[in-house]
């Protein structure tokens, strides 16, 4: 299984609404990305849903501060 693969696998949380945030981020933002914001990436993906959907659909940070940057680059994505 190639990378993207396997982090558009691991996007897939089961919530439309974070699936959505995930994936898009996945495609314009990550390809762009440096190193250690990937990094951070994949640590976003290995946090559980509850605490995912708090930082991304219920308004609360983090208190790691590069994971509130990748949270805030998911967030800034232009509603369609």
């Amino acid at each position: 299984m190639s990378e993207e693969s396997r982090l558009r696998w691991q996007c897939r949380r089961g919530m439309r609404e974070l699936d959505e945030l995930l994936l898009f981020y996945l495609e314009h933002r990550y390809p762009i990305a440096d190193e250690q914001e990937k990094a951070t990436f994949e640590s976003v993906l290995a946090l559980a849903d509850p605490e995912l959907n708090g930082y991304l659909l219920q308004g609360q940070m983090p208190e790691s501060e590069p994971i509130a940057r990748v949270i805030k680059h998911i967030l800034s994505r232009p509603l369609s």
